[in-house]
């Protein structure tokens, strides 16, 4: 059973392994990302490397990777990729790079990605050009820009990336919330009072958010869609 835990939870790399014959070098962007860098490198017998944006995801993942010592973990802004130009030949990104900075972040996956090499991208979408306030709350909660899905593929073309393979995981993201809810509470009964306290913000904007999702129709707003993309 697959232990990833993101939006689109085992079913993207799933889908990308018969879709792509080979990677040598590749750059995972996220927390939450270890056992899909181990899978990775597996597969496609390459160099990974894992991206993350926050010290306590860092100390995390080096924890998660602890029993496997070849694959680095580091710190940085993922619009300020500390690599040279052309450094990599495939960039995996699930619900990472949905953000209010993704334009940037798309310009620095180009410079480091070889010419030809692949961009995997899994994306929170807006199901409708216009939503709800409540749904438009949870994207500014969680520091969401998620594209409307029918400017999808446009706003990859625009930036000379050519369409390889596609899939709809948006039948995933309520079992992802469902298991959110549950691993949620499952952490708190592990949690101090002081702990509680001090997670206690953090506990609640998820709890608001899935439950959000499961139970106030978030889910005919929100979808989710993984994007096998070349680099033109």
């Amino acid at each position: 059973m697959s232990n990833i835990f993101l939006p689109g939870l085992g079913e993207q790399i799933e889908f990308l392994f018969p879709n792509l014959n080979s990677a040598s070098k590749i750059l995972v962007l996220g927390s939450e990302s270890s056992e899909i860098a181990e899978r990775l490198k597996k597969h496609f017998n390459a160099e990974v490397e894992i991206v993350v944006e926050d010290y306590e995801s860092l100390i995390n993942t080096n924890l998660q990777l602890s029993e496997n010592k070849s694959i680095k973990a580091k710190l940085m802004e993922f619009d300020h990729l500390d690599y040279k130009d052309n450094q990599f030949d495939l960039i995996y990104s699930q619900g990472s790079i949905s953000l209010l900075k993704r334009n940037k972040i798309i310009k620095e996956i180009k410079r480091v990605l070889i010419p030809n090499g692949h961009l995997y991208v899994g994306e929170i979408v807006k199901l409708q050009q216009n939503v709800p306030q409540f749904v438009e709350d949870i994207f500014e909660q969680s520091f969401i820009l998620p594209l409307f899905i029918d400017d999808l593929h446009k706003y990859y073309e625009e930036r000379n990336f050519e369409l390889a393979a596609e899939k709809n995981l948006t039948y995933t993201l309520k079992r992802f919330y469902s298991e959110t809810l549950n691993k949620i509470k499952e952490k708190e009964k592990e949690l101090t009072d002081k702990e509680k306290s001090y997670y206690k913000k953090l506990i609640n904007k998820i709890n608001h958010e899935a439950k959000s999702f499961l139970r106030s129709g978030a889910d005919k707003h929100i979808g989710f869609y993984s994007l096998l993309l070349k680099k033109k």
